[in-house]
């Protein structure tokens, strides 16, 4: 049902230029960032090559040998990679929103681990045969004979848990804390793949210069990923000086925290963004959670709102101001910057408010330009409804409360296509911001794409993150 018409107010000045999408992959940026992915990734093909990766084929049992060697060695440069895709380094997260690199880190672990399986398979059936010997019997030998081997297992075995652990099925049943240690374990994974290929990697054993190269992408790696995930954080936590204001609560099982700091306006946060919090309080200062900010930046504090799912968010309302916080970020491209249409429609469902509520707020529209739709289970669901429906005055924007259930027998329809035609008619013309549950996400694109919105004036923010 819609529980609030749209309220006239005076126009607000619009900005002078909409800019594009933050993320193509035309740009020169992301041109140079898919030719080094890429660049190394072909390095390492052509020193296996150079090394006799063909030409040195024989048989059936070298064959197996060198594909097991190619298969061994792209795990490994899929593996550094796989560390600086969410290494929070600036300028990529920037360019390409963490919403994306998450996929692709998820993306890019799968073909990880099927690679370090496929080495692993492929170098014991071609040492076997090389020896004559069954395959149980030969890697019983290369477990008991061959420096490394012993420690390139458990790397193996830890990265095999880090991807169970990433499965749909279980990390829905995962505590966060769980899963954030389990994602940890991948660093000692890869530690581990380093001392197994440094006695017995052809590349380090045979050639210097293949050595220098391998040795200098895990330098590379290992400076990024201190730089920006320990040196990074302590400098910012010493610049903003960061403390709890206040907590609020804003509906039942749902809370806000207001922080404070110094020179805030440095961070440069917009609204539709989200930061990793830790608060130094006893039983949280070991973790870190994304939350997006539930208000427009404003120079001089932020504020983000949790809902008690359990876990640490339970906590989080016994918080007591004053605490400090270490907060990184902002991440994230939810933000104006995506917007290319001078007409707005802002759709949020449950907790997914937050960063609309930010947008609602910071959006330059004028009248009849900006419109938003929030969908709860019930009336007593709805967050910040005295503050949306104050902006909505002020602004002259469009809003609508949608209260309902899918389950029950009345609300089958509501945010298909023809209710959100029916909530705003001229949708498929206007740039749309959608955040809420996956599932709910999931069903309001296809019906944006039903009303006729297309895809690149679809933005949604997306939270997985790994550790």
């Amino acid at each position: 049902m819609k529980l609030y018409e749209p309220i006239a107010a005076p126009a607000q000045a619009r900005r002078s230029a909409l800019q594009p999408p933050a993320f193509s992959s035309e740009s020169p940026t992301a041109a140079l960032l898919w030719a080094a992915v890429i660049g190394n990734a072909g390095v390492v093909v052509w020193l296996w090559l150079r090394d006799g990766g063909v030409t040195r084929v024989h048989g059936s049992a070298d064959l197996f040998t060198s594909l097991g060697r190619v298969t061994g060695l792209l795990a490994v440069y899929l593996a550094l990679v796989q560390i600086l895709l969410l290494a929070r380094l600036p300028p990529v997260e920037r360019l390409v929103g963490f919403d994306r690199l998450t996929v692709w880190h998820r993306r890019n672990g799968k073909v990880c681990i099927s690679l370090v399986v496929a080495h692993t398979a492929l170098i014991t059936i071609g040492y076997a045969g090389s020896d004559q010997v069954s395959i149980p019997h030969e890697f019983s030998r290369l477990l008991s004979s061959y420096p490394g081997m012993v420690t390139a297992t458990i790397g193996t075995a830890l990265m095999i848990g880090v991807v169970i652990s990433s499965l749909v099925i279980v990390r829905s049943r995962l505590p966060y804390e769980a899963w954030y240690f389990v994602h940890l374990s991948i660093y000692a994974g890869i530690a581990l793949s380093y001392l197994h290929q440094l006695p017995t990697g052809n590349e380090f054993t045979t050639h210097v210069y293949q050595a220098d190269y391998w040795i200098a992408l895990y330098v590379f790696t290992l400076v990024l990923l201190v730089s920006f995930r320990v040196a990074r954080p302590a400098w910012r936590a010493f610049k903003y000086r960061l403390r709890v204001a206040d907590v609020t609560s804003e509906a039942p099982g749902v809370v806000s925290l207001r922080i404070t700091g110094r020179n805030l306006d440095r961070l440069k946060a917009r609204a539709g963004q989200f930061m990793l919090w830790r608060f130094f309080s006893r039983g949280t200062w070991w973790q870190a959670h994304p939350f997006s900010l539930s208000a427009a930046p404003d120079g001089c504090s932020l504020r983000l709102t949790v809902k008690d799912v359990g876990g640490f968010t339970h906590g989080v309302r016994h918080i007591a101001p004053g605490t400090a916080v270490l907060a990184e970020g902002p991440f994230g491209t939810f933000t104006e910057s995506r917007r290319s249409r001078p007409r707005v429609a802002l759709i949020a469902g449950g907790i997914g408010i937050t960063p609309i509520r930010a947008l609602f707020e910071e959006l330059a529209a004028g009248p009849g330009e900006l419109a938003l739709i929030y969908r709860a289970l019930g009336v007593d669901d709805f967050v910040f409804r005295n503050e949306l429906t104050e902006i909505a005055a002020r602004r002259g924007a469009e809003i609508h409360f949608i209260a309902g259930d899918h389950r029950d027998e009345g609300g089958l329809d509501l945010l298909s296509s023809t209710h959100l035609l029916d909530l705003v008619p001229d949708l498929a013309e206007r740039e749309v911001f959608l955040c809420g549950p996956p599932a709910m996400m999931s069903a309001t694109e296809a019906s944006l794409k039903g009303a006729g919105v297309p895809d690149n004036q679809i933005h949604t923010e997306r939270f997985a993150l790994a550790a």
